[in-house]
């Protein structure tokens, strides 16, 4: 177990502090779990007041005696309640704020009335966009932990290969994955910042079912066990030549990579087959036109005009009908990070620290899913890979 380092937090305060003067925002209060242990290293209860400048102060409910222990942050303080905050403002001599930003993405509207009655005369805006620019440009330190969680899927992958086989259920094999991975330290939750985008370690499904849409804004979904959570790793068969999709996001420290193989117990239909090999192509083609500067969404539409070309308008990203608008996403504590390499985010720039996954992947409905995906982090070498198995579709005997 790493703790994040104090000079971590500190730049990630201060780079927050820049954003909030651009903005004119007295404070930032930050309360979701992700940004707190971005921010504080920790997700003890409570919620971090960030000024305009001055230290940030750390305020926890519970439990403040581990939260000093986990957090490198100067000021770590325990308190009771909201209503708390105004009088500690006072303590440290930090001026009543007139212009507050909220995650008002991610922050029931009780808790923001909340914070209302305790400051009625503020302005209140959203300080995720803030918030999300700072996190989407990852330090080496980061950059780092993702190297770990990519020899994590590698783990994953390369037991893939050793227990797939015909007759287990998906199920069978997501828990024997699953197994790899929390042995290996996965911390068995996979943050997803999207309102009711619950995800566990990935999507593990073989053949129709990996054709199956589902409610998650993702390409592919899955029967999954029961309708309470409709995706993912059913009790579904694996059958000779169909694809079975290990889609696996790993996990070290709080960071994450994401990677997706595909495996077949004999080889699968020359359509499939037909169809990975084009997936490989639009991949090749994203790392021979990424540039620092060019749009999120100039990327994104080079890559689908690609898979239009090739004939997949009706199944790439997805069938007919439930396709998505993007192809590639930022990760690091959520897997859901900018950038966001899809349709109308032209005007925001790919910059040298942003780290992604892209996968492009096609759907037949009744037939399968096929695809690739791999987590990349833009350096000032360039684009470098940080998930290293092979990307051969492998047929097991």
């Amino acid at each position: 177990m790493r703790l994040t380092p104090a000079t971590e937090l500190e730049y990630r305060c201060k780079k927050l502090q820049e954003h909030m003067i651009s903005e004119s925002l007295d404070a930032v209060i930050v309360v979701q779990n992700a940004d707190l242990f971005y921010f504080t290293g920790t997700v003890q209860s409570g919620c971090l007041y960030v000024p305009a400048s001055g230290q940030p102060l750390y305020l926890v409910r519970k439990d403040a005696g581990r939260a000093r222990m986990e957090s490198g942050l100067r000021e770590v303080l325990p308190f009771n309640s909201l209503k708390d905050i105004p009088g500690m403002l006072v303590q440290y001599g930090y001026p009543v704020p007139q212009r507050i930003g909220l995650e008002l993405d991610v922050l029931p509207v009780n808790f923001f009335e909340r914070f209302r009655s305790l400051y009625p005369e503020a302005r209140f805006s959203d300080a995720t966009p803030l918030i999300r620019k700072v996190r989407m440009i990852k330090s080496h330190y980061e950059i780092h932990l993702m190297k770990d969680a990519a020899d994590q899927v590698d783990l994953v992958y390369r037991r893939a290969r050793e227990v797939i086989r015909v007759g287990m259920t998906d199920l069978d094999v997501a828990a024997e994955l699953e197994y790899t991975a929390r042995k290996d330290g996965h911390q068995g939750l996979i943050r997803m910042r999207g309102f009711n985008s619950d995800i566990c370690y990935g999507q593990i499904f073989s053949g129709t079912d990996s054709a199956v849409p589902a409610y998650p804004d993702t390409p592919l979904g899955g029967m999954g066990l029961n309708p309470s959570f409709g995706q993912g790793a059913g009790l579904k068969r694996i059958e000779a030549h169909e694809p079975v999709i290990i889609d696996f996001a790993g996990c070290v420290d709080g960071y994450l990579s994401d990677q997706t193989r595909v495996f077949s117990v004999g080889a699968p239909s020359d359509r499939l087959r037909r169809a990975y090999d084009d997936m490989l192509k639009i991949q090749d083609l994203m790392e021979r036109s990424v540039e620092v500067g060019m749009g999120w969404g100039e990327l994104y539409d080079i890559c689908v005009k690609s898979a239009v070309d090739m004939g997949y308008a009706g199944n790439f990203m997805g069938a007919a009908g439930s396709q998505v608008s993007f192809i590639g996403h930022g990760l690091g504590v959520e897997i859901d990070e900018f950038p966001f390499i899809a349709r109308g985010f032209n005007t925001m720039p790919l910059e040298i620290g942003m780290a992604f996954a892209f996968e492009p992947k096609v759907v037949f409905p009744g037939e399968g899913a096929i695809g690739i995906e791999n987590t990349f982090y833009l350096s000032n070498e360039g684009l470098k890979r940080l998930t290293h198995s092979s990307d051969e579709l492998v047929i097991l005997n």
